[in-house]
This record gives C-alpha cells, sequence and structure tokens, in this order.
C-alpha cells in the first residue's frame, strides 16, 4: 500500500452534510413558526459557510460560530427569536439524528479494514459529529475520530494534525494521506502539515485558490485504487 494511514473528513466527504443541514434548519425553523422557503435554506448555507471559513481562519471561536450565524440570518430576514441559544442547540440536536453517505463511503473504508489506518477528522461539533458517525456505523471503522472541538484547535491549523500525529505514534508523514471536500480546511490543513492530499470534487469544481493537491477524485471508490499505487 502507497500509504499507511488515511485521514477522513466527514462533512461531505463520507456522510452527505448538505442533506441533514436542510433537515435540520428545516425543523427549527418549523419550531419558531418560520416557513423553510429555499431563499432562507440558501441563505442560511452561505451565512454558515461563511462562519466556518472565518473559524477556519482563527477569526473567531466556535461558540461565536454556533450562535452568530443564526443572529446574522434572522438579523437578515427580520425574524425574532428569543432564544437563540436553544433554538441552536435544537438544530445541533437535529443535525446529529439523520445521515447519508456520500457515494458508499461505509463501504469504502471496510474495504480498507486491515489494510490501512483509517481516522476521522472533523471540525463539527463534538456530540453531533460522534452520534451521526456512529449511527452510520463509521466508529467500528475508525481508529479514532478527532474532532476539532476536543482538541482545542480547528483544521487546517497545523497544531491541529500536529495533535493527530502525535497519536499516530511515529507513522512518517509521506505514509499519511488527507481525503477531503474543502480545499481552505482539508487541503491547505494537508500542505501545512506536510501530508498528501486528495480532493474529493464531485460536483468537478474549479480550483480557484491555487491550493496544492496530490490527487483529485470525483468518487470515494478512487480512493482504494490510489493506496494501491
Amino acid at each position: 500500500m502507497r500509504y499507511d494511514v488515511i485521514l477522513w473528513d466527514a462533512d461531505n466527504t463520507l456522510l452527505d452534510f448538505d442533506y441533514s443541514q436542510r433537515f435540520a434548519f428545516s425543523k427549527s425553523l418549523q419550531e419558531i413558526h418560520i416557513t423553510p422557503t429555499e431563499d432562507i435554506i440558501q441563505n442560511y448555507r452561505d451565512i454558515n459557510d461563511s462562519w466556518w471559513k472565518r473559524l477556519e481562519r482563527g477569526e473567531v471561536t466556535k461558540s461565536q460560530l454556533l450562535t452568530g450565524r443564526f443572529v446574522d440570518l434572522f438579523a437578515a430576514y427580520g425574524i425574532v427569536c428569543e432564544d437563540i441559544p436553544g433554538f441552536c442547540k435544537r438544530y445541533q440536536q437535529y443535525l446529529g439524528s439523520i445521515y447519508k453517505y456520500m457515494d458508499d463511503s461505509l463501504e469504502v473504508c471496510k474495504s480498507l479494514m486491515g489494510k490501512c489506518r483509517q481516522f476521522v477528522v472533523t471540525n463539527g461539533v463534538t456530540a453531533t459529529q460522534l452520534g451521526k458517525l456512529r449511527m452510520a456505523g463509521f466508529e467500528q471503522v475508525m481508529e479514532k475520530i478527532f474532532i476539532s472541538e476536543q482538541l482545542g484547535i480547528p483544521k487546517p491549523q497545523k497544531e491541529f494534525f500536529d495533535r493527530v500525529f502525535e497519536q499516530l505514534k511515529g507513522v512518517p508523514l509521506e505514509r499519511i494521506l488527507i481525503v477531503g471536500d474543502s480545499l481552505t480546511s482539508d487541503m491547505k490543513g494537508g500542505n501545512l502539515a506536510g501530508i498528501d492530499t486528495c480532493w474529493y470534487n464531485p460536483t468537478d469544481l474549479p480550483n480557484t485558490l491555487g491550493i496544492k493537491t496530490t490527487f483529485i477524485i470525483r468518487n470515494l471508490k478512487e480512493v482504494p485504487k490510489i493506496l494501491e499505487g
């Protein structure tokens, strides 16, 4: 095998985050008697993405992100919500209660068991990510799930990966591959950490940021072929 370790991103790599997000956001809005139109769902996605990018750059904390995205959204639509922390909590609970695989991600990971060590590296909220990954069956496949909230620093920061590598007990960097959908989180993080990267790009988006990628794939079933060299 070309690599001894695969670091898998979770959201929109192993699991379809957009699917779970739409469900969770729609349910949460309905509970405060707001109709989840396509316009508000898309605007929430954009606002949420911008907050996560700010977290990646170290501009905000996780706690600021969790409520700040809803403060911004509600202000844009004139929505009155007297308990935004409560809304956020319900949203996270819904987010962790449903999942959908990207490609045949679980079967791909199962096919690699015994051939390489596999880990999840994610910026998500601990309770949400653990619940969703357990329900989806990844806890039985992964050696460990590394969550930025637990490590105290987000991807793509080099310190995030340094803390992961401490638990890999001396695996050479050239034997580690990160697979993820995000250029700014997964691919940039891999570059900063000095490991090879595999950009999961199912919709064939252009790399307008100039971030270096070792491999580009459109389907997760291509990963075993990369490992075989």
